[in-house]
């Protein structure tokens, strides 16, 4: 993948931010830019391919979510006991919560035959080793496999699936932390402690992810032994982005200083800023994902449709203060200065 590009660096997905345009802008910028497909159908994520091969003939990736075994007769109860912590919030803006779905597939074999059919350059995936049967289809019409770890343990297993290279997630990440098993509780480290551990147990490339925001951390991150680097946050202000005007609000807010890796809008651990939602329902919240991303929605769609950062996740890495607003070809530039 980092062949495909003229830079080492690979905007991240950001699923239910990021968007054609932006995937579109950070590859033509000669970076490489990858698609998010989390959340959407297999129609939905063909449309946005389409859109960006209109908006640029480099090179682009896509990204999947593996889907996550539930075991309802073992989270029912945790789950309603949730619930019923949301409802009383629930109420106060007007909405119901949604009956739980227990699949946890996300739309993913759909989406498995649009990218067989697409043959985009590289298909990555996260929170799990990608399934061997995709990987085979994926690599019989040109794609490439990318695979989100975030220890020596998941590379391993990420390699044995046929993985072409990894993308190795530090702890700084925003976001959800791509951690195999949802309930894992996730290291503290960052990706300079990781990637010797992770270089000394596979050969693949390493694309590294987690507070990489100037060129200064993508000269550190090259110099280390990484072949690229994945960066998300330096990306959620730019003209491109899909940022709600609620999640830009508490993003650039001053008087929000502190950051948490929570649970309490999807029951997967993930980096960002501690608001309300956050203080109330973290200590409560449970580790059955997607079930609770699903409670969550319609609180975090009310909070986006009146623009109330309290109600919204506000997911950024440690980075977060660096960010600048402006183009993503503006912040390609910034990153690659010190590139020789």
């Amino acid at each position: 993948m980092w062949q495909l590009s003229r830079l080492p660096i690979v905007g991240a997905p950001m699923a239910g931010t990021g968007t054609p345009a932006l995937a579109a802008a950070i590859s033509e910028a000669g970076g490489f830019g990858l698609l998010p497909g989390g959340y959407l159908t297999g129609v939905a994520l063909t449309d946005g391919i389409a859109r960006v091969r209109e908006l640029t003939d480099r090179p682009f990736g896509v990204n999947l979510f593996v889907p996550t075994p539930v075991d309802e007769h073992r989270d029912a109860a945790r789950l309603r006991a949730y619930a019923a912590a949301l409802a009383p919030v629930a109420e106060s803006v007007g909405v119901r919560l949604p009956e739980p779905r227990w699949d946890g597939g996300d739309n993913f074999a759909e989406k498995v035959d649009a990218l067989e059919r697409a043959r985009v350059a590289v298909v990555s995936f996260i929170f799990g080793p990608p399934p061997v049967d995709a990987v085979e289809r994926l690599h019989a019409v040109g794609s490439e496999i990318l695979a989100t770890v975030t220890d020596p343990t998941e590379a391993q297993a990420a390699a044995a699936a046929g993985a072409d290279l990894l993308c190795l997630q530090g702890t700084d990440a925003g976001g959800h932390r791509g951690t195999h098993r949802a309930e894992a509780e996730p290291n503290p480290y960052g990706w300079r402690e990781l990637l010797p551990q992770v270089r000394a147990v596979t050969d693949l490339p390493i694309v590294v992810a987690g507070a990489v925001m100037t060129s200064a951390d993508v000269t550190d991150a090259l110099s280390g032994g990484a072949v690229a680097v994945q960066c998300g946050s330096a990306f959620l202000l730019t003209d491109e982005c899909g940022m709600t005007d609620a999640y830009r609000a508490g993003f650039t807010a001053p008087e929000l200083t502190e950051q948490v890796v929570t649970r309490a809008f999807s029951g997967r651990p993930a980096r960002g800023i501690r608001n309300e939602f956050v203080a109330r329902f973290d200590p409560l919240a449970v580790p059955v994902y997607p079930i609770v991303n699903q409670l969550t929605k319609p609180l975090r769609a009310a909070g986006a449709a009146t623009g109330d950062r309290e109600l919204v996740a506000l997911w950024a890495g440690t980075g977060w203060r660096r960010a600048r607003p402006g183009s993503a070809a503006d912040v390609v530039a910034a990153l690659a200065a010190d590139l020789r």
